[in-house]
């Protein structure tokens, strides 16, 4: 059988890198008596997978991990057992069943929300809101993208999906209804919430948009003031015609599976 975890990723362990976190989980898994499936072969291995890993220096409410199990529990005696072996800082909150005909999470991401602050004793400009706002009011935003290989110009905006200065009116933007989570707060009050295209298509990083920001208005960019906080991913649920057409239907990862019992 197939499940889908979330778990967020908050304060010290925002520093721990992916391959690190995927061992913190297999250990967790085997601690806690989860019946995961391993691969066959000379070297076995739990089959576990992350929708889209998160960098490092990055908080999260919402990360994603399938894994193939033996046997199952129900989902709050697994809640419990997984997340007595980790710590505070990172916590699984949801388990959802899923079909033997769905796609792994990695393959299907296609979009994230973010929130992305200032942080205290970083100043970027006067009037962060106004400003921000300004810039993405543009009808262009032409980055060079630099990969291994090359370096390319690319317009961003069509890549930027929704944006607020509130959080009441970046629920109503994008339809949810975020409360709780373990996002760092900054007293200085400067952030911005953002939609982005995400996955392995056209994945557009918040940094990006924040080094592009700091162009726009002639400030050099420094990674080191803002903190990241990855709040949701999501499917694009549409059929392959829509998909073609360029229809766009975002939904959270978690929404796909169903109830574990």
């Amino acid at each position: 059988m197939k499940a889908r975890l979330k778990f967020n990723k908050a304060g010290s362990m925002k520093f721990i890198g992916h391959l690190d976190i995927m061992r913190y989980f297999q250990k967790a898994f085997r601690r806690a008596g989860i019946d995961v499936a391993y691969s066959q072969g000379y070297s076995p291995h739990q089959l576990i997978s992350f929708a889209a890993p998160l960098g490092v220096g990055l908080t999260s409410d919402g990360e994603y991990l399938d894994m193939q199990l033996n046997s199952t529990l129900p989902a709050d005696e697994m809640l419990r057992l997984i997340n007595e072996q980790l710590n505070e800082e990172i916590q699984v909150t949801s388990i959802k069943a899923l079909s033997d005909e769905s796609k792994n999470a990695m393959s299907i991401v296609a979009g994230a929300d973010y929130k992305v602050s200032v942080k205290d004793g970083y100043y970027v400009c006067d009037d962060f809101t106004a400003k921000f706002a300004e810039f993405l009011a543009n009808d262009n935003i032409t980055i060079v993208k630099k990969t291994k290989k090359s370096e390319k110009e690319m317009d961003i905006k069509p890549f930027i999906y929704h944006h607020a200065f509130t959080l009441a009116e970046f629920n109503q933007e994008v339809g949810r209804n975020y409360e709780i989570s373990v996002a760092d707060e900054y007293e200085n009050g400067a952030f911005v919430y953002m939609q982005l295209s995400t996955g392995s298509v056209d994945n557009l990083k918040p940094e990006l948009v924040m080094d592009a920001f700091c162009q726009s208005i002639g400030v050099e960019y420094n990674k080191f003031a803002y903190q990241v906080h990855r709040m949701e991913l999501y499917a694009n649920d549409v059929t392959k015609e829509e998909l073609e057409q360029g229809k766009r239907n975002l939904v959270p990862l978690e929404e796909l599976g169903h109830e574990l019992i």
